[in-house]
């Protein structure tokens, strides 16, 4: 039973020395701004970085033959 409750004592020290750790992390770095523009930069953040979209070269060819399709339908109009 001694053994349970020294154990329990290391865990309950440990719980608050991590606490009194990461308060002590954020001493001196300035305050967060409120607002939409304050983002956390964490690594996962980092490392979403937008990638650009590759259209296959048919995808590219029908795209252009329907916007000179409109372009078309447009001069026609005039």
């Amino acid at each position: 039973m001694a053994i349970e409750s020294i154990l329990a004592l290391i865990d309950a020290e440990i719980t608050r020395l991590t606490q009194v750790r990461a308060l002590l992390v954020n001493v001196g770095k300035p305050p967060a701004k409120a607002g939409r523009n304050a983002k956390k930069v964490t690594a996962k953040t980092k490392s979403k970085v937008k990638k650009t979209r590759v259209l296959s070269p048919e995808a590219r060819k029908r795209i252009a033959d329907a916007q000179r399709k409109r372009w078309a339908a447009h001069k026609a109009k005039s």
